[in-house]
């Protein structure tokens, strides 16, 4: 990950309702979940979770799928495990 990139996630999720809606995705897992559910879960209007969920996407940190009339999120966790490597990459003078 490129020091560019670790700064746009990081400040996407530097927002306590960002944070809870990434967090909510990871609890998901590989299901994801629908957008209205996590606007239930979290107690969000559905217009401030649809430009939360635009922040942590143009972070490459959620991602959604169509399902008919509906959007299904889900978190990136590869890209989350990216982040978490750059910020350890240097991590204890090389020991293990």
């Amino acid at each position: 990950m490129e020091k560019p990139d670790a700064i746009a996630a990081l400040s996407a999720l530097a927002h306590d309702l960002r944070l809870d809606i990434f967090r909510h995705l990871t609890r998901a897992g590989v299901a994801g979940a629908p957008a209205g559910d996590i606007a239930r879960a979290l107690d969000i209007r559905p217009n401030t979770l649809s430009n939360n969920l635009t922040v942590l996407s143009a972070a490459g940190l959620v991602r959604a799928r169509r399902e008919g009339r509906s959007v299904r999120y889900f978190a990136e966790l590869d890209r989350m495990r990216a982040l978490l490597g750059f910020l350890l990459e240097d991590c204890c003078g090389g020991a293990p």
